[in-house]
């Protein structure tokens, strides 16, 4: 069964490549920088105030606070946080946020047992790893269906975690993954509306993932033919015939962890190329929005429904994740301000008349033949000028992740920014996550992240 070798796989890693480590390194320091940014805009409000009044045992700290709640708690927090700018990582070939899924639960957890930096990278690990190749079997299969792919493959890799961290064995591992299949799901619904419900998922999937460890410890059992069914996650949530085998094919050696993309825009992954290629034609010949008759991308037939579902008004969007997840508004917003940021999608923002205008002049056709993943698509575009000249711009794939990554110093950047410090100060704690493999108490780093979220450092900013 996959769910017993994917377990005994996970409870046996001991030692992580050096290259795996750097890797979840970098993903670790971006999640904790969204979740900085996420906290002092206030995008995850509700869910820290939940979190909050769940209480329970002071097991793990809600992050960028002293705060100390259940495990479980913490993890519904924390999740929101990492997620609610839609700024963190994407891994491509299965359109996953997979920090938004391991790093809550490898810390709350990590917190809660007093684990070691070693423990809890080691379990960060093999959380990447499980996302990934979960999301990854069944490519758009999920987000076909109406479900959001990071909480659908989020529960599995929360329950992997949350299992190495607390010192199951295999067989109960196994059930954990089993318990925590029933607890898959996501709902596409807020495509169309305002709702914050994306948001939430990855904090419903660090959440249900440490439940279903600790069912699994107190001796529920689950069913170890969650993955290869039948009536198992793939059999019930994907659109499209998956591969289940897939989750195991190279283990331990092809190193998913490593193929994570680090975003540089907060808007939906499958925008970014588009995003890209509009700035690449920006800069061959520069141009004013006032200057634009009509701008033509060519687009993946995976992203298509997602961000130019014309069954919603794409120009005139009805939220801030409304606008995310428009691939018109969002080009519209980047030529009229040279750039995009978190601003760019607070409310005021996105009620601009004169970007809806711009937007509705934002067209687009289905590339015929993708040959890769969404997220690893090209970006072309062509923009008609007022004058009846054409500008274009194209991109292999979008910048961040593949052969395109975040370098060092713009993740450092990123970090700042986000988290509202100076570089020195993200340097330091940039230190500390390079460092994690080394450090006795993983939770010197939650608490340095507390530190950075004191108000003295939103004063230095203003």
């Amino acid at each position: 069964m996959i769910a017993r070798e994917l377990a005994s796989w996970a409870l046996g890693l001991d030692e992580v490549p050096a290259p795996v480590a750097e890797a979840a390194a970098r993903h670790l320091l971006d999640g904790f920088g969204t979740a900085l940014a996420a906290a002092r805009t206030g995008a995850a409000a509700p869910a820290i105030e939940v979190a909050r009044g769940l209480g329970g045992p002071p097991e793990a700290a809600v992050l960028g606070t002293d705060d100390l709640v259940s495990a479980p708690a913490a993890a519904l927090a924390n999740g929101t946080l990492v997620h609610a700018l839609d700024f963190d990582d994407t891994h491509a070939g299965g359109l996953v946020h997979a920090t938004a899924v391991v790093l809550p639960a490898a810390f709350a957890v990590g917190q809660q047992v007093g684990a070691s930096g070693r423990d809890v990278l080691a379990a960060a690990v093999a959380g990447y790893e499980t996302a990934c190749r979960v999301a990854a079997a069944a490519p758009h299969g999920f987000h076909e269906r109406g479900l959001h792919a990071t909480m659908v493959a989020g529960v599995f890799s929360s329950a992997l975690i949350g299992a190495r961290l607390l010192g199951l064995d295999a067989e109960t591992t196994a059930g954990a993954l089993g318990i925590a299949g029933s607890q898959a799901g996501g709902l596409l619904a807020f495509l169309g509306t305002g709702a914050s419900t994306k948001q939430l998922h990855p904090g419903f999937a660090s959440q249900s993932g440490i439940v279903a460890a600790r069912l699994a410890a107190a001796g529920a059992t689950g069913p170890e033919t969650v993955f290869d069914g039948p009536r198992g996650v793939f059999d019930a949530l994907s659109a499209h015939p998956a591969d289940p085998a897939s989750i195991l094919d190279g283990l331990g050696e092809r190193w998913e962890t490593t193929r994570i993309g680090i975003k540089p825009y907060a808007a939906c992954q499958l925008s970014h190329a588009t995003i890209d290629a509009v700035r690449d034609a920006m800069a061959r010949e520069p141009f004013g929005p006032d200057e634009v008759a009509g701008v033509h991308a060519v687009v993946h037939p995976d992203s298509a429904p997602v961000v130019c579902d014309p069954g919603r008004d794409l120009t005139r969007p009805a939220g801030p994740y409304a606008a995310k997840f428009s691939l018109p508004w969002t080009v519209a917003a980047l030529i009229a301000d040279g750039n995009l940021s978190v601003r760019t999608f607070e409310p005021d923002s996105i009620a601009r008349p004169e970007v809806s205008r711009l937007a509705a002049r934002v067209r687009w056709e289905v590339a015929t033949e993708p040959g890769v993943v969404a997220a690893d698509a090209p970006g072309r575009v062509t923009i008609t000028l007022t004058d009846g000249r054409e500008v274009t711009g194209s991109v292999p794939r979008s910048e961040g992740g593949g052969d395109r990554p975040l370098g060092r110093a713009a993740l450092l950047a990123k970090f700042a920014g986000n988290a509202g410090v100076p570089p020195a100060e993200a340097e330091e704690f940039a230190h500390l996550l390079d460092t994690l493999g080394e450090q006795p108490d993983a939770a010197v780093v939650v608490r340095a992240a507390a530190r950075l979220a004191r108000p003295t450092h939103s004063e230095q900013e203003n």
